[in-house]
């Protein structure tokens, strides 16, 4: 798991910009902190993404992988409620969906946070 995931607006100028700081860090020898971002165009972009309910969800994922059934009943929700807020932050890149061995039962599926701390930085002009 990475350390630190940033989720901020931008632009493509601002990607490209970063994407020339980081160039030119590496140029000089320098390491870039491993920080993972997303960005978003427009704020309301991020807005159905950041439900209280998706945002519980994201914390009982952080306090441990685990089964979509598992993290269900950690919220006392509907596990179809749940499948559905795990694909929307998975589409966002928030969280990871793995098949990993299950002993005596073949496979199945754990979810994991993509970092254990997540930066939200919007400036709504």
């Amino acid at each position: 798991m990475m350390s630190k995931m940033q989720v901020e607006i931008g632009t493509e100028a601002d990607f490209f910009a970063r994407g020339k700081r980081l160039a030119q860090q590496l140029d000089r020898g320098e390491l870039p902190a491993e920080t993972h971002v997303i960005t978003f165009e427009d704020p309301a972009d991020i807005a159905p993404l950041l439900t209280q309910a998706r945002i519980g969800v994201f914390r009982a994922i952080k306090e441990g992988a685990a089964s979509i059934t598992v993290i269900a009943a950690r919220l006392s929700r509907d596990r179809s409620a749940v499948k559905r807020d795990v694909d929307a932050l998975c589409h966002a890149g928030l969280v990871t969906v793995e098949t990993t061995p299950n002993a005596g039962h073949g496979t199945h599926k754990v979810v994991r946070a993509v970092a254990e701390h997540v930066d939200l930085h919007v400036v709504i002009a």
